[in-house]
């Protein structure tokens, strides 16, 4: 491209979580990748929380998931608490599943960390060229490739770079987004809220009560760090510009708390909750908050953002590195929308479960009740036990070739996830050796496995990065095989095909691959 003074395979635009995932997924596929952030540095406020299994599993296929884990908190902090004041009893609590203790489902835990620890970490697992200052002003789409224009705020000026792909990573208010026109669906901004960054020494009332998040009736308060540090949040009030940031924490904090507040910075933010219309232009896509932003109740916002980048990335090199047809890229938007109205709904629900909570308590302590009175919650612990939303995500689209066993999905998930190896579903994690998951045979490649590894082996080299691993007899039930079935799964570890007995012929593993990367059009 004449004038073009950089070339990418791939732009990423945002160097939060979301894009800083990609940008190390990219890299291990060998996509020459180039990640830009209008900011100078990354974020210092920790914003998102909740790192859940789902992407601890794909920070485990990254190397990443001890290093995470290793600077979050320990799993007790997986839990919540409702109190009307910190220094209060809890009136409610409820275990965040998959986070305040190991399951069954998965060989890795989620974690309480804050996205200030995490970002260090995800920006020192890649060596892809990355450039802080750089803003993004304009796109310019080409047959072959889109042309990006980025103001330098180091050192000034302009500087122009050609990509064959782009991926907007920039956030709930993405300049791609805007830039590009497309709309948003759902119910838009639902408040004004205030972070609080403080330091107090608040173990008296917290250390033997240990949890993520406490609700109380004047706003939340969240642990930071392992080693201190603590954020309140609620909403921003009227005269912001001249609030008094230590005394409403110091209300929070309750009558008699005896603890001082040092505020250490403060941000406002909107509680935004919305779909895009559509989540690819041409050879421009959209993904996390830019594709949907969602309530940050229950945590499901960044980590849908990173299950965004895990569909996407394996569909991008395949493109790249010639073993996929571009409409591959096609079904990325296919299989990741409905999952983002569906998370919407379900954090939605999260947040006006919360406030109802937070003002039927308010109700309560306005008309004398005392604190110690308990408060009928409108859900139970039940209602928390989210890993249907988290593990039971399942595609529908030309990358998936569907058998017939599998039975009519539901419209909606349930707060349960029942392991199934149906075409379109998640792998689920079996235990191949002591230490090795079916999870941890997943990477740049696809992966066959099977109880006959000697039938189903490729007789010629394919096009296709495939590794073929043998299934212990004991798992093949619950996969739905007999002795000579198999299945193939995709590098996001989805299933892509299914054979529940003997291949139907000596291409069937050939035309499958063939079909998922090289989809049929809708």
């Amino acid at each position: 491209m004449p004038g073009a003074e950089a070339e990418a395979d791939v732009l990423i635009v945002g160097g939060g979580p979301v894009g800083l995932t990609a940008r190390a997924l990219l890299e291990r596929w060998g996509v020459r990748v180039l990640l830009v952030e209008k900011h100078r540095e990354l974020s210092p406020f920790p914003r998102s929380r909740l790192v859940n299994v789902r992407s601890m599993e794909i920070y485990r296929q990254l190397g990443l998931a001890a290093r995470i884990a290793a600077r979050a908190f320990a799993p007790e902090y997986g839990r919540i608490r409702f109190r009307d004041t910190l220094h209060d009893q809890d009136f409610a609590t409820a275990a965040m599943v998959g986070v305040n203790a190991p399951v069954p489902e998965s060989p890795v835990i989620g974690v309480v960390t804050s996205q200030d620890r995490l970002e260090p970490t995800l920006l020192a697992a890649a060596d892809a060229q990355t450039r802080f200052g750089a803003e993004l002003v304009g796109l310019a789409e080409e047959d072959d490739g889109v042309v990006a224009s980025l103001v330098d705020h180091e050192h000034g000026g302009r500087t122009r770079v050609r990509a064959r792909y782009v991926l907007a990573a920039d956030g709930a208010n993405s300049a791609v987004r805007q830039l590009l026109g497309i709309d948003t669906t759902g119910p838009g901004a639902m408040g004004d809220f205030t972070t609080v960054v403080f330091h107090a020494d608040l173990n008296r009332w917290c250390a033997r009560q240990p949890a993520g998040v406490y609700f109380t009736a004047h706003g939340s308060f969240a642990p930071l760090y392992p080693e201190g540090g603590w954020a309140w949040f609620g909403p921003t009030p009227d005269d912001a510009a001249g609030a008094d940031w230590p005394a409403l924490v110091a209300r929070a904090l309750g009558p008699g708390a005896e603890a001082r507040a040092e505020v250490v910075r403060v941000q406002h933010w909107v509680m935004n909750a919305f779909v895009a219309e559509r989540f690819r232009h041409g050879r421009i896509l959209l993904a996390g908050d830019a594709a949907h932003a969602v309530p940050i109740i229950g945590g499901l916002g960044m980590n849908a953002g990173l299950s965004d980048v895990h569909n996407l990335c394996w569909k991008l090199a395949g493109v790249l590195r010639g073993w996929a047809e571009p409409r591959l890229v096609e079904t990325y938007e296919t299989e990741r929308q409905p999952v983002a109205h569906e998370t919407l709904r379900q954090a939605v629900a999260n947040a006006h479960l919360l406030f109802q909570v937070q003002k039927r308590r308010r109700d309560q302590l306005q008309s004398g009740q005392a604190a110690s009175d308990q408060i009928e919650l409108p859900w139970s612990e039940r209602y928390f036990a989210q890993l249907g939303f988290v593990l039971g995500v399942t595609y529908r689209s030309g990358a998936v070739l569907a058998d017939d066993t599998a039975p009519p999905e539901p419209s909606e998930r349930g707060t349960d996830y029942f392991p199934t190896a149906e075409p379109g579903h998640r792998m689920p994690h079996l235990w191949l050796a002591r230490t090795r998951s079916t999870l941890d045979a997943f990477g740049e490649w696809f992966t066959l496995l099977t109880p006959d590894p000697t039938r189903w082996a490729p007789r010629t080299p394919t096009p296709w990065p495939l590794r073929v691993e043998p299934l212990p007899a004991e798992h093949t039930g619950l996969c739905g095989l007999g002795p000579r079935g198999a299945l193939l799964i995709r590098p996001d570890g989805h299933i892509g095909a299914r054979w529940p007995e003997h291949p139907p012929s000596e291409a069937a593993l050939h035309d499958a691959l063939s079909a998922v990367t090289c989809p049929a059009l809708p």
